[in-house]
């Protein structure tokens, strides 16, 4: 497996359709983020769940899932479903959370994704992070819309479990959904880790970047 390191990174937006979609899609890699950086600025947008129950587990969650860090999160109030009817305001939304940080990366839904809000948010992202390096987290559901990834990040057993338990333990709306179980979850994860040659992993897609070849030091 070829590896591609970055360098130090100190500061990350997420964006997210719904509460709950992050730790979903990349709960394994904040752990590992926040965890190797002490004090990472995390700063994160979601586009519906304000006011409701769910911003309070959205909050919550994003706290245990980024241990250490400085978390900032903004959660919006529009309809769940409805994103692409939204277009002007999401895109407002985006431009004024892209004001308030300086990402080293960022992280979002991928374009491919079935469900019309993730899809409507990957499709503006990039529209706001032009010359940021973008990556789409996939989110398990019921929808037949599996990317086929190119990037993936290895966790170990340990941060594999962690994950799920903090799903469990944050999102109790959601736990008698019929996807929201230990099985998706690690099943997902381990697909992943076999196609790194990992135990588990979570996987993304790169939305654009480009490559500098360090020079040869020593002999």
């Amino acid at each position: 497996m070829i590896g591609l390191d970055t360098g130090a990174i100190t500061e990350i937006a997420v964006l997210a359709a719904h509460c709950d979609d992050v730790p979903i899609g990349m709960g394994g890699t904040l752990l590992t983020l926040a965890r190797r950086r002490p004090g990472l600025r995390v700063r994160a947008l979601v586009l519906s769940g304000g006011g409701s129950p769910r911003e309070a587990e959205e909050r919550s969650a994003l706290s245990a899932f980024c241990p250490g860090a400085d978390v900032a999160l903004a959660v919006l109030d529009l309809p769940d479903g409805r994103a692409p009817a939204h277009w002007d305001r999401i895109k407002a939304e985006i431009n004024a959370f892209r004001q308030t940080c300086d990402p080293d990366v960022v992280f979002g839904p991928h374009r491919h994704d079935a469900h019309q809000d993730h899809r409507t948010l990957a499709e503006l992202i990039p529209t706001e992070f032009r010359d940021h390096l973008t990556l789409g987290y996939e989110i398990v559901k019921w929808e037949t819309d599996t990317p086929r990834p190119t990037l993936f990040h290895p966790m170990d057993d340990a941060t594999a479990q962690e994950k799920v338990r903090l799903l469990h333990e944050h999102y109790p709306s959601q736990v008698g959904r019929d996807w929201f179980d230990d099985a998706a979850f690690l099943g997902l994860s381990r697909l992943r880790g076999v196609q790194c040659r990992n135990g588990h992993a979570e996987a993304f897609v790169i939305e654009k970047a480009i490559i500098g070849f360090a020079e040869r030091t020593g002999v």
